[in-house]
C-alpha cells in the first residue's frame, strides 16, 4: 500500500458557482490546490420578463461544461443547475443548504455575470468566501501573506498554508505612525511562526501601507489578503487597499473573508491573541500533515525496502516488569513477523525491571537477550521504575532507530511496532514517533469502549494544553508504544518513572521542534488497567515531571522536597486515615553525557 500523502487542508469542501460567458480557470486551478471536494454550481440567469423555460438550451450546454470541469478536480461533488431570475438569492439559498467550508469566486468576471458588487456576496455569512484573480501560478510559487491585523488575518495565512509553495512569506506590515504599536501586538506570531516548516516571517514598515502592500506584491506569484473589515459599512465597494491590489498586482491575488470573523483587533493586547492564533495554525496544520494510520505501513516489504535504501538499523526494546502472562506472545508475535518472516527489525531485546515471576525466563526461551536494568550502570545506582529501563535501553541496543512497546498488551499485533517505524522510514525527517489507540477498560468481563487513559485525559493533556499548547494535537502523550532515531534520544533526559513519556515529548519539541514529531493510529489497544490509587500515584509523578521542564523553562524552582510526599487517604474498619508516601520523581542525564557512553554499550 501506497503511503498516503498528508496535507494541511483547512477546507475540505468547496462552492464554485459556473454561469454563462464565465471561464474560472484561476478559481478552479485554486480549488485543485486545496485539494477539497468541490460542488460546481451552475446558474443560468434569466432577465426580467423572460421566459424560464426558454434558457433549458443554456442549461444544457451548462451541464456540459460542468461535466468537463469536473473531470479536472480530486473530489468533485455531483453537479447541479439552476435557472433563475435571481442568480444571488439562488447562490444563497444552495449556500445555506450544503454548507460548504469556502464559497470561491472570480474576479471580477463573476461578479459581471451576476450582475452585483463585491461587497453583495460579502455580505452573505453563511460560510468563509474568497475572491480570486488569475493567473493562478503553476509550480514553485512564491506565496505572500501580508498581515495588518483585523478580523480575517487569520484565515488568510491558514489559506497561505495550505497551498503547494516553494516560498511563504508572511510580511507584518506597519505604517510608520503605528510601527511600535504594531510590533507589539503582533509578537506572538514572530514567535511561533518561524517554527513553521517552510514559513518566513518578518515585518515590513512603509509610510504608506497600500504601497507597502503593492511592492511585496511586485515579488509575487500570489498575493493572499484578508477582507476589509469596513467592505460592508463602507457602502458598495472593497475599499482602496483591496481593489488596487486586484488591480496592479501582476501575479495572482486571493481575497478571503472568514465566516464568522474576529474581533477587529485580531492581534490582540500586548501580542497575546496573535500568539494563540498561530499555535492554533500550527497545531492544526502538524495535526494534519503528522497523523499517520498503521494501515499506511502494513506493506511490510515495502518498509524492508525503505529500510535498506537508508541504511539503517533498528532496534525493539521490551520493557517489562511481572509480565509473565503476556510477554511470551508478544514476543512471538512481534518476532515471528517482522524478524523470522522479513527482516524489518535488527535486534529485540527485553529490558527487565527485575521481575519476581517467569517474565525473564520466557523471554530468554524464545532467543531475546535479558538484561536486568538494576544491573546496568551501577556507578549511577539502581533506581525503579520504567524511565530507568527505557534510559540503559539505549546501552544494550545498538540499531539507528529504537522501538518501545509495552510487553501488557493483550491483543498484540505487529502493527504496535510497524506503525510506530512506518513514518520514520518514510520521513528522514522526523525525529520521534508516538502511538495512540483507543483503550477500552475493563469492567469485570465486559470492555467499556473508550474508558481507558484516565491519566491522560484528567492530568497530561489538560497540563500540556495549560504549558505547551503546541502539543495539544498528541492524542495520546503518555502512551507507552513510540520510538524515534538514537541520534535524539541519546541527547534527552529520561525520567525515572512514570514521568518519562511526558518528559521526553516536551524535550524532543524543544530541542528538535514540533515538525520533528509524529503520532500514529495503532487502532485499538487492550491492557491491564491499574486501579485508582496506582493513577494517582501516576498523576503525581507526571505533575512533578512537567513542573521539573518548567523550572527549566524559567529557571525558577518550583518543588521543594516536602512536596514529593503524597498523603494518601486509606480506610480500614470504619475509620479513615492519611497514609504518607514518598512518590518523587527523579531525572537521568542525556545518556551521550554518560562517560564512555559509546565504549561501554553492552
Amino acid at each position: 500500500m501506497k503511503p498516503e500523502t498528508h496535507t494541511f487542508k483547512p477546507f475540505r469542501s468547496i462552492m464554485l458557482p459556473v454561469l454563462p460567458g464565465v471561464d474560472p480557470q484561476a478559481a478552479l486551478a485554486m480549488a485543485a490546490a486545496l485539494g477539497a471536494q468541490v460542488t460546481l454550481v451552475g446558474l443560468v440567469p434569466v432577465a426580467p420578463d423572460t421566459s424560464i423555460s426558454a434558457e433549458a438550451a443554456t442549461a444544457r450546454k451548462l451541464r456540459a461544461a460542468l461535466r468537463v470541469m469536473s473531470e479536472g478536480l480530486a473530489h468533485p461533488a455531483p453537479l447541479q443547475v439552476r435557472v433563475t431570475a435571481q442568480p444571488i438569492d439562488e447562490l444563497f439559498g444552495v449556500v445555506r443548504k450544503h454548507q460548504p467550508d469556502l464559497l470561491l469566486l472570480e474576479w471580477p468576471t463573476h461578479f459581471e455575470a451576476l450582475r452585483c458588487l463585491p461587497a453583495d456576496i460579502l455580505a452573505c455569512e453563511a460560510c468563509n468566501i474568497a475572491l480570486v484573480r488569475g493567473p493562478w501560478p503553476k509550480v514553485n510559487a512564491r506565496v505572500v501573506v501580508p498581515l495588518r491585523g483585523g478580523p480575517y488575518a487569520e484565515l488568510a495565512l491558514r489559506l497561505g498554508m495550505s497551498i503547494p509553495h516553494t516560498e511563504l512569506e508572511v510580511v507584518n506590515l506597519a505604517s510608520t505612525s503605528h510601527a511600535v504599536e504594531v510590533e507589539e501586538s503582533f509578537r506572538g506570531l514572530a514567535r511561533i511562526l518561524p517554527r513553521l516548516p517552510g514559513v518566513h516571517f518578518r515585518r515590513s514598515i512603509s509610510s504608506d501601507v497600500v504601497e507597502g502592500i503593492l511592492l511585496e506584491a511586485r515579488n509575487a506569484d500570489l498575493l493572499i489578503m484578508g477582507a476589509s473589515a469596513q467592505t460592508q459599512a463602507s457602502g458598495r465597494g472593497l475599499g482602496q487597499l483591496i481593489e488596487k491590489a486586484l488591480f496592479e498586482s501582476p501575479g495572482a491575488v486571493v481575497v478571503i473573508k472568514a465566516k464568522h470573523p474576529l474581533p477587529e483587533r485580531w492581534t490582540g493586547g500586548e501580542g497575546e491573541r496573535s500568539g494563540k492564533q498561530a499555535i492554533s495554525v500550527l497545531v492544526d496544520r502538524w495535526f494534519a500533515e503528522n497523523t499517520y494510520h498503521a494501515n499506511e505501513f502494513s506493506d511490510l516489504e515495502h518498509m524492508v525496502s525503505l529500510k535498506r535504501q537508508q541504511g539503517l538499523t533498528i532496534s525493539l526494546a521490551l520493557p517489562a516488569l511481572n509480565e509473565e502472562a503476556t510477554v511470551g506472545k508478544v514476543i512471538k508475535t512481534v518476532k515471528g513477523a517482522l524478524m523470522d518472516r522479513l527482516p524489518l527489525l535488527d535486534e529485540i531485546v527485553l529490558i527487565d525491571s527485575n521481575s519476581t515471576d517467569r517474565t525473564r525466563e520466557i523471554a530468554a526461551t524464545l532467543g531475546v537477550p535479558v538484561f536486568i536494568h538494576q544491573e546496568l550502570l551501577p556507578d549511577y545506582g539502581a533506581r525503579v521504575g520504567k524511565g530507568e529501563a527505557l534510559w540503559k535501553s539505549l546501552l544494550v541496543t545498538h540499531g539507528d532507530i529504537i522501538v518501545w512497546i509495552d510487553t501488557d498488551i493483550v491483543n498484540i499485533h505487529p502493527r504496535f511496532v510497524y506503525g510506530v517505524l512506518g513514518p520514520l522510514l518514510l520521513q528522514p525527517e522526523l525525529q520521534y514517533v508516538k502511538g495512540f489507540y483507543r483503550r477500552p477498560l475493563r469492567n469485570g468481563a465486559k470492555l467499556q469502549a473508550g474508558g481507558g487513559g484516565r491519566v491522560t485525559e484528567l492530568m497530561a493533556r489538560p497540563l500540556i494544553n495549560l504549558f505547551y499548547p503546541e502539543l495539544s494535537g498528541v492524542i495520546q502523550p503518555l502512551s507507552g508504544e513510540y520510538g524515534g532515531r538514537r541520534s535524539a534520544l541519546e541527547q534527552v533526559p529520561f525520567f525515572s518513572g512514570y514521568g518519562v513519556e511526558i518528559g521526553m515529548l516536551i524535550d524532543i519539541l524543544e530541542k528538535f521542534g514540533l515538525p520533528a514529531l509524529a503520532q500514529v493510529d495503532l487502532l485499538e489497544r487492550i491492557h491491564h488497567n491499574q486501579p485508582l490509587e496506582a493513577l494517582s500515584k501516576m498523576s503525581f509523578v507526571i505533575l512533578q515531571a512537567v513542573m521539573r521542564k518548567l523550572e527549566g523553562r524559567f529557571g525558577t524552582p518550583f518543588i521543594e522536597e516536602v512536596h514529593k510526599t503524597m498523603k494518601l487517604v486509606r480506610y480500614k474498619r470504619g475509620n479513615y486515615f492519611l497514609d504518607i508516601e514518598e512518590v518523587a520523581e527523579m531525572e537521568r542525564p542525556p545518556m551521550r553525557e554518560v562517560a564512555d557512553y559509546g565504549a561501554i554499550k553492552v
